[in-house]
């Protein structure tokens, strides 16, 4: 079904009365699911997991998916038909809908969230709004249209419809509701809905020999010989044996391409003839978009004795039941072993899960996984299209695939047959979902899937959460420990570069201390790369006025613009707003503006003018915006093209450079001194990863690291590589103040566009939060650094709740009835609040 149109009821005649109901999830923001009655002619094949198309209010239809099926009416509503089905087979299965309903019930959101999380765009067809002119419209003395109804009314003369955003370009504004409003009440125009299919197959013209021709030597001579006349022809014929691979009676092959033979120069008429004459047939084939030309190839290199042992561990921990945290420093090889665990997993006859927290790294991970496992390999990210995501989910639904890597989005997959679920960097927090809901963590999500499938877990990382390892010490998690590099590579060594003690003698380059810019220099010299490390991108995070101090902020939010060199504009990396680079203040008029700070864009900038013979690339969010800009980054790099590679925290994520012998770290202070009480976990782990891109291969590596602070006690964990050091110091802390992973939390987010109704709804809640939960247990109300976004003030409330003795779920319960009350009440009912349970 491509297009639907809804304009009447959808009842069906009495006589095809039903008793038969479904309940259906649709991806909206609302609680619970909503019953619809199932038509006669769809009762023998609807079952839980299939996509309906369904009426909700007076005109919207949305795809939602049946959960349940039964005789049961519902007792507050009279029960709306389903539309229509859209599957034979259930595109969710039984595994999908008990995830579905955990994840609502565990992260505080509806199930509807879940589902448009998780289900693919081109797997739901959402209705769009057109109008048209009412054919039984009669014109009255009374009745008379405004000059922006006239424009409506004269382009609909010589338009059958016209959809909202047709409607805005005639008017040339955005506000066009109220005058559609005005011309529905006037009886002018009718309002309908219409539904799009938005997976489109892909499609490709074929050519093929008839099959005399193919079957028979003979007749096939015969056709050389007739075709010696017409040379066009004959050349058609000999350009598609070759591309069959025709040798004797044997091919590889009977279709060919018809674009193939059009580039091969093949003339248009001639083979336009050659069809009408049944020679050759032209069909219309549905092909796949996914890539199945890379072979399957036998993996190479053996297990080294640390990571034999470390898979027998794996394995002893996998028949306790239990999911196994591997702790491996960079560059032990953790690879390999997750490479072994998904042979053994595939040749067992399952399907394997492999998590990954950035598409950044998928890429490198990815071609190493093709090498082993061919087409077996299925890749789920948003660089991929809508389209190309939904042959994925169906290939996996069809068992046709048995091995995907991904992204958080991964979870929500319909594996049948999952055996085996790896999670890289466990510790990453982009495995966490912020907005918008469900906010859910990919490891967690993740291991309670694999409860649910009694398939095994593996988390793998060099700088293991404290979550995650207190997990392990406790004995719900298997630990496995892999604390050498593979082969002839070994960590790298540190050196401190003070950067107050540079600017204070004057000797800082730019944004580079003499000490950095010396071992960049001498890396290049012995034809080494370089990776520089600026967790914030941009050119500077904000320009000031030398006169007056004023800073360009954001219109709608409580921040300063980042100031982009590359597009010669000021962002706002909350909202997306820009605004032109200002050539005076717009305080006092002065010209005397300057930058103040450094990201990656001013990095890149420095090094073209302080080493103008380097190559040099940067990967951050603004350079990595299409489909293949990470690995055509990743692939000048590891080809030598590229000299030094600067960018954010992307470049931590387990990348691999044999040639790297150098890294450099600017910033530091600011990220260890960031407002959170996970500050200290998250600069530990960003520090190490990112130090173990350097002397991967034969050659020790150095790391530099820019600081004000070089005798800090966090800095010398660091330097030593104390995992075990720091877990103690930082555990002790958070057992002493109550912080996970000794207590559970949750965030609630309150948001309004007035200030002191925020403030008057956060007091009042904290008020009855403390009165049934005691104030130990709530934080808040406090506003978070940035106190407004998308001009929505915010206000935050944190829960700290024992792990033992108290009920989560009756907490859970508790909290979200009281914010009920609290929207009940008439001055908060437009107040935005949510909930973000276990926030990273």
């Amino acid at each position: 079904m491509s297009q639907l149109e809804i304009n009447s009821s959808n009842e069906e005649d009495q006589q095809d009365f039903v008793t038969y109901f479904a309940d259906v999830i649709i991806p909206i923001p609302l609680p619970g699911t909503y019953t619809y009655r199932v038509p006669r002619a769809m009762q023998d094949y609807l079952v839980p997991g299939c996509r309906v198309i369904v009426q909700f209010g007076r005109k919207k239809i949305y795809t939602g998916i049946v959960s349940a099926v039964h005789t049961h009416a519902p007792k507050v509503y009279e029960a709306k038909l389903i539309i229509e089905c859209l599957d034979t087979n259930p595109s969710v299965n039984d595994y999908q809908l008990k995830l579905f309903s955990w994840m609502a019930e565990y992260y505080m959101c509806t199930v509807g969230e879940v589902l448009n999380a998780g289900l693919p765009s081109g797997l739901k067809l959402n209705s769009e709004s057109f109008i048209q002119l009412n054919p039984d419209f009669t014109s009255t003395d009374d009745v008379v249209f405004s000059d922006q109804e006239n424009k409506i009314l004269d382009a609909l003369e010589t338009n059958d419809r016209l959809s909202y955003e047709d409607v805005a370009a005639v008017l040339g504004i955005k506000m066009i509701h109220p005058v559609l409003k005005d011309l529905i009440q006037k009886g002018r125009i009718l309002l309908y809905e219409q539904v799009k299919d938005k997976y489109k197959p892909k499609r490709k013209r074929i050519i093929v020999l008839d099959d005399k021709y193919l079957d028979a030597e003979q007749e096939l001579q015969a056709l050389f010989a007739d075709l010696e006349k017409r040379p066009k022809q004959l050349d058609v014929l000999l350009k598609y044996l070759s591309q069959i691979g025709m040798d004797g009676n044997q091919r590889s092959t009977v279709s060919v391409d018809k674009s193939v033979l059009t580039e091969a120069g093949v003339s248009a008429s001639a083979l336009k003839t050659l069809c009408k004459n049944e020679i050759f047939h032209e069909h219309e084939v549905i092909v796949s978009r996914l890539d199945s030309s890379v072979g399957r190839s036998s993996h190479e290199g053996a297990l080294s004795e640390g990571q034999l042992a470390a898979l027998s561990e794996i394995t002893e921990g996998f028949q306790a039941n239990k999911p196994v945290l591997l702790h491996g420093v960079t560059g032990s090889g953790k690879t390999e072993i997750y490479i072994e665990l998904i042979k053994q997993a595939i040749e067992s006859g399952g399907q394997v899960l492999y998590l990954l927290p950035e598409i950044a790294l998928t890429t490198q991970i990815v071609a190493r996984l093709h090498k082993v496992f061919g087409s077996e390999l299925g890749i789920y990210h948003s660089k991929y299209s809508d389209n190309e995501r939904v042959e994925i989910w169906n290939q996996v639904n069809e068992g046709k695939v048995n091995l995907v890597a991904g992204v958080r989005s991964s979870v929500f997959l319909p594996f049948q047959e999952l055996n085996l679920i790896i999670i890289d960097e466990e510790h990453e927090s982009s495995f966490k979902q912020y907005d918008p809901a469900p906010r859910y963590h990919a490891r967690d999500t993740a291991i309670w899937l694999a409860n649910l499938h009694q398939a095994n877990v593996l988390l793998g990382t060099a700088t293991p959460s404290l979550d995650s390892y207190q997990n392990a010490l406790d004995g719900k998690y298997h630990l496995v420990e892999l604390l050498e590099r593979f082969g002839s590579g070994s960590l790298p060594k540190f050196k401190l570069a003070n950067i107050l003690t540079s600017r204070k003698n004057k000797r800082m380059q730019g944004d580079f201390t003499p000490e950095l810019i010396d071992e960049i220099t001498q890396a290049l010299e012995r034809k080494e790369q370089v990776i520089l490390f600026q967790n914030r991108r941009g050119y500077s995070p904000y320009l000031i006025c030398n006169d007056c101090n004023h800073v360009p902020k954001c219109q709608s939010c409580d921040v300063s613009l980042t100031y982009h060199m590359h597009s010669n504009h000021l962002v706002c990396h909350y909202c997306g707003f820009k605004d032109a680079v200002p050539a005076t203040c717009e305080a006092c008029g002065s010209t005397a503006i300057r930058t103040v700070g450094v990201g990656t864009e001013k990095i890149e900038e420095d090094l073209k003018i302080l080493l103008p013979e380097a190559h040099i690339q940067r990967m951050d969010q603004d350079t990595t915006r299409s489909k293949y800009a990470y690995q055509n980054i990743i692939d000048r790099f590891e080809n030598g093209e590229t000299d030094i590679l600067v960018g954010t925290q992307m470049l931590s994520k387990g990348l691999d450079f044999d040639n790297v012998s150098l890294v450099g770290v600017f910033d530091y202070d600011r990220i260890v001194h960031f407002p959170d009480f996970r500050s200290h976990e998250r600069a530990f782990q960003l520090i190490t990863q990112v130090s173990g891109r350097a002397g991967r291969k034969d050659d020790k590596g150095l790391v530099v690291i820019q600081t004000g602070e070089p005798e800090g006690g966090l800095l010398q964990l660091i330097l030593r590589g104390d995992y075990k050091g720091f877990f103690q110091q930082e555990i002790l802390e958070r057992s002493s103040f109550n912080y996970p992973p000794f207590y559970r939390m949750i965030k609630i987010v309150l948001k309004h566009k007035e200030q002191h109704v925020l403030q008057q709804a956060a007091m009042a809640y904290v008020a009855t939060l403390m009165a049934e939960l005691g104030k130990k247990r709530v934080l808040g109300p406090q506003t978070p650094v940035i106190g407004r976004i998308r001009n929505l003030y915010i206000e935050e409330v944190f829960l700290k709740v024992e792990k033992k003795g108290v009920s989560i779920q009756k907490v859970k319960e508790l909290v979200y009835r009281l914010s009920i009350d609290l929207k009940k009440k008439k001055e908060f009912n437009s107040l935005r609040l949510y909930f973000d349970v276990d926030p990273v």
